[in-house]
């Protein structure tokens, strides 16, 4: 067969797959009324899952997953689009890790938020200025994200998903490494590349600011500086890739979470995130752990943060598995509540991939 040929073949193809498309997307626009009507969000992070299992489980090549899995992706993010047009917050400006969180759980078709804080996404959300948030809550080396707990302690939002995100660091500069005095970045990413930056620029500043593309802004108009960010801001700001994949462990995974307004309804494999404080007593934190071990329910995670109302008195963040509406779940939060002084369910939610 010709190349001609294979090429009509092709475009045959093509007018059935956008005529499939477009079925798909008007019975996605009947969905939407349905959940309009019954006051249900538009984003099923559940049902998502479900799509995107079953596609690789039908997938028989030569395409692989991860390439349906981003066709799919922007498929679903047209039809949310058709569906409300949706609204996400996040940690900005455009171009930032947390930005390209959203863009994997969301797509590129709906409407995007950029946020200067952390405090801001919350308060965008909470104000239904925006569906839904995108907050960092974990790197793989740095660990918890402090500033995302603390915001949990007195937010009514829910965790909706989680989002995990292979992290590249980059040193980007339009001068020589030799020239560099300044290196702009985030904190978190400071401490990710700290070996690095010690064997290689020693004696330069680090400046830190709110996010990676932030840094990038400011390296791109500042003499004999460099920023680290991702090879997508050194595009986005017409710098050079001075040094790749700069980052000291070269699995730097940073997990995100997806806030709402709305509780998550149960599905398979799903996590969930409490929150409690306890009596300060011998032994105390070793009681509220027991129920879980009653009732055989596995800990992920477990952060403390200080409450900042009461000198040593503190939070505990736990990760756990399972739904709060599993029933070894609910006997064992009910048990940690009469235990606790204060439990919280901050939302239970897919685990990421």
């Amino acid at each position: 067969m010709n190349l001609q040929n294979l090429r009509k073949k092709i475009d045959k193809i093509d007018l059935e797959i956008i005529k499939f498309l477009n079925q798909r997307a008007d019975l996605c626009l009947g969905i939407g009324r349905l959940k309009s009507k019954s006051k249900k969000g538009i984003y099923s992070p559940e049902r998502e899952r479900e799509i995107l299992a079953r596609i690789a489980k039908l997938n028989k090549g030569p395409l692989n997953n991860e390439a349906l899995e981003a066709v799919y992706r922007e498929i679903m993010s047209g039809s949310l689009s058709l569906e409300k047009p949706l609204k996400i917050a996040y940690l900005g400006p455009p171009a930032t890790f947390t930005n390209l969180a959203a863009i994997k759980k969301f797509g590129s078709q709906v409407e995007y938020l950029p946020c200067n804080t952390i405090t801001d996404i919350f308060t965008e959300v909470e104000r239904q200025n925006a569906d839904y948030g995108v907050v960092p809550i974990e790197n793989s080396i740095e660990g918890a994200v402090s500033h995302t707990l603390d915001m949990f302690v007195d937010s009514d939002l829910k965790i909706c998903s989680e989002i995990t995100l292979e992290i590249s660091h980059n040193l980007l500069s339009n001068y020589p490494k030799n020239r560099i005095k300044k290196v702009y970045s985030n904190p978190q990413v400071f401490g990710q590349c700290r070996i690095w930056l010690e064997t290689n620029l020693p004696a330069v500043e680090l400046v830190e600011v709110t996010s990676t593309t932030k840094a990038a802004q400011i390296c791109a108009h500042t003499k004999d500086s460099a920023c680290i960010a991702s090879i997508l801001a050194a595009k986005q700001y017409s710098l050079k890739v001075v040094a790749k994949d700069i980052e000291d462990n070269p699995r730097n995974i940073t997990r995100f979470l997806v806030i709402g307004q709305e509780d998550v309804p149960k599905t398979k494999n799903t996590k969930t995130l409490i929150m409690f404080s306890i009596k300060d007593r011998v032994g105390a934190l070793h009681d509220m752990l027991v129920p879980f071990k009653k009732y055989k329910i596995n800990l992920t995670k477990i952060e403390s943060r200080p409450s900042k109302k009461k000198a040593w008195d503190y939070y505990f963040f736990v990760d756990l598995a399972g739904h709060r509406l599993d029933n070894n779940v609910k006997k064992a939060l009910n048990e940690l509540e009469d235990k606790c002084k204060y439990l919280k369910i901050l939302g239970s939610y897919p685990v990421g991939e």
